[in-house]
């Protein structure tokens, strides 16, 4: 495995310039697969506003897979739980060492769970609050008071917690936000333009970073 792993990330870094993205499966029975239109309507937002070339349609790829080196933005959401074995959890913590992204948006209901998974990815790490003078909240548009309030759930505050390393935000958990639900077609959730715009924007400083770092 570790093998593979290092032949996948030859070939990411002899191949710097792909933008593709990838939604990450993983185990524990939580919903990997919701919000099935919200990285289309994110790529296409991108790709028209800031300049990305990404290709339209997300892949999907099993945590565990070295394919995830093919990658330098993964995708992850839910509503419930999660489970990753310690091959998985080793796989992505080399996929994040390596230069990889990921960015979990919580849907409602996945903070008590990634919080426990990712002690196997990192047990020498923690998630910290992000600031909101932080570049990612920047970079292409300004979010002076950080992340984002998209759809209400607990009337708790939005907080865009993070794992760093060698000072590169290498993993974004956003929560109490539901930007994935902003992203998505307006009939689903019927969210106003105003509130789709505020989650594509911050979507694209997301991409943007993790394409930058």
């Amino acid at each position: 495995m570790k093998l593979l792993a290092l032949f996948f990330t030859i070939l990411w870094m002899l191949n710097v310039n792909s933008q593709e993205i990838g939604i990450l499966k993983y185990k524990g029975g939580g919903d990997w697969y919701a919000n099935p239109t919200a990285l289309p309507n994110l790529i296409r937002f991108c790709n028209e506003n800031i300049n990305t070339k990404i290709e339209p349609k997300p892949l999907t790829v099993e945590v565990g897979n070295p394919e995830i080196f093919l990658f330098p933005y993964l995708h992850m959401t839910g509503h419930g739980n999660v489970f990753l074995n310690q091959d998985e959890a080793d796989n992505l913590r080399t996929y994040l060492l390596s230069g990889g992204f990921l960015h979990i948006d919580d849907n409602y209901g996945m903070e008590p769970y990634i919080r426990k998974e990712l002690v196997k990815v990192f047990p020498e790490k923690e998630l910290v609050e992000i600031g909101a003078e932080h570049e990612i909240f920047k970079s292409r548009y300004s979010f002076p008071n950080g992340l984002p309030k998209i759809h209400e759930h607990d009337g708790k505050r939005p907080q865009a917690l993070g794992i760093f390393h060698e000072n590169r935000l290498l993993l974004l958990f956003t929560y109490e936000s539901d930007l994935g639900d902003g992203w998505e077609d307006p009939e689903v959730h019927n969210d106003s333009e105003e509130v789709r715009l505020k989650a594509l924007q911050m979507g694209a400083n997301i991409i943007d970073y993790a394409f930058k770092n």
